[in-house]
């Protein structure tokens, strides 16, 4: 993970911010990210899913191969291991009750991958830990009360007066939401600092393969898990802070009659998802619109490629119409692609994934100053952030 370089000074801010922040406007300050142990290869996936949910159908091994390389995804980190399938061998067998046994796995692990995410965040903020405020914390993943917030909390060792806020079972658009939350936050709290930590585990909806399901494999092809954490704020301390991003306007917006394209639903068995053929036109018929409201707000013109581009990769697909539909230039979504074939799809963790490259890229090159951060899930749920480039 890149390390922000404090020497040096521009305006008062870190020599690597060039344009002086908003007063009043929410920042980010510090990102952080962090996996779990095992990492598997693309390429050794489908033997080893096979192997571990003892399929022996083999046009569902030959489908699960097709979708592994059309997903492009290259690696990804799982909880899910050899020893945790040796000490709950029912999650991988067809119909019985594993709820239990999967949040007993799930909510201790997202919590510690939440935990290391945030160190390393705070770590690069530069500041301690008892400064922070607030928690907002989001996940897919856990399901107990109290929730993984306060857990969070405690074992970073912060205040107890901290402020928690829980989002819970937003799907792929949850960041982009939890950053819209942390801004309201940081812009009506002066002085208030904001730890927004996601995390997710594919544990909930591991599962052998069945015809009947056959969104299964695509999520087998598709999701990873993984941690990330970024803190907010408004009027950064010269000399102590070093924003990089200022979170200029958010908009979340749902298609009316679309509740039913992206469904999940909690069983005895985990979680099931089901996803329409139609979610990629969906998306494609209403972006154009979304975006330009979002662009207004900072009266920006309709030119699509004068800005960078963070969007939650939710498969290539969608990364495809949309660079189609706005006829964005080749190259516009690196940023989004590099974190689909690096980690796979995250959930609501990604789209941090996606703004690590976009920072990097930034500092190359030196970039736009408007860009747009996007992300889309059930409802459907259209959630964006007009972005600055600092």
């Amino acid at each position: 993970m890149s390390k922000t370089d404090n020497n040096g000074a521009l305006g008062h801010y870190p020599i690597l911010t060039r344009r002086i922040p908003t007063t009043g406007k929410a920042t980010i300050l510090a990102l952080g990210k962090a996996f779990p142990k095992q990492l598997i290869p693309q390429d050794c996936l489908v033997e080893g899913y096979i192997r571990d949910t003892k399929c022996e159908d083999v046009s569902i091994k030959e489908k699960l191969e097709r979708l592994c390389k059309t997903t492009t995804v290259k690696r990804r980190y799982t909880v899910m291991s050899k020893e945790i399938l040796d000490k709950y061998p029912e999650l991988a067998t067809e119909g019985l009750p594993t709820i239990k046994q999967r949040l007993e796995i799930a909510n201790p692990a997202v919590v510690e991958m939440a935990k290391e995410a945030s160190l390393a965040c705070i770590k690069e903020w530069g500041r301690p830990a008892e400064d922070i405020t607030h928690i907002v914390y989001v996940s897919s993943s856990e399901i107990r009360l109290p929730g993984g917030d306060l857990y969070l909390a405690s074992q970073l060792g912060l205040k107890s007066d901290v402020s928690r806020v829980m989002l819970y079972f937003l799907g792929c658009y949850g960041g982009v939401t939890g950053l819209r939350v942390a801004k309201d936050i940081a812009e009506n709290n002066p002085g208030s600092r904001v730890l927004l930590a996601t995390s997710e585990t594919t544990i909930l909806g591991f599962r052998p393969p069945n015809k009947a399901r056959p969104y299964d494999l695509v999520g087998a092809a598709l999701f990873g898990d993984g941690a990330a954490a970024v803190i907010i704020g408004a009027n950064p301390v010269i000399n102590k802070e070093s924003p990089f991003l200022e979170l200029n306007y958010a908009v979340q917006q749902f298609l009316p009659g679309t509740q039913n394209v992206i469904d999940g639903r909690l069983s005895e068995e985990g979680i099931n998802f089901k996803l329409g053929r139609d979610l990629p036109q969906k998306i494609e018929d209403n972006i154009e619109e979304f975006c330009k409201k979002l662009m207004s707000k900072a009266g920006l013109t309709d030119e699509f490629n004068d800005l960078f581009w963070a969007v939650h990769p939710g498969g290539p697909a969608i990364l495809n119409r949309l660079e189609s539909t706005l006829k964005l230039n080749s190259g516009k979504l690196e940023c989004s692609r590099r974190a689909l074939m690096d980690y796979g799809n995250v959930s609501s963790n990604t789209i941090f994934y996606v703004m690590e490259y976009m920072r990097e890229e930034l500092k190359r090159k030196g970039g736009e100053e408007w860009g747009l951060a996007l992300a889309f899930g059930p409802g459907i749920t259209f959630e964006g952030i007009l972005l600055r480039n600092l």
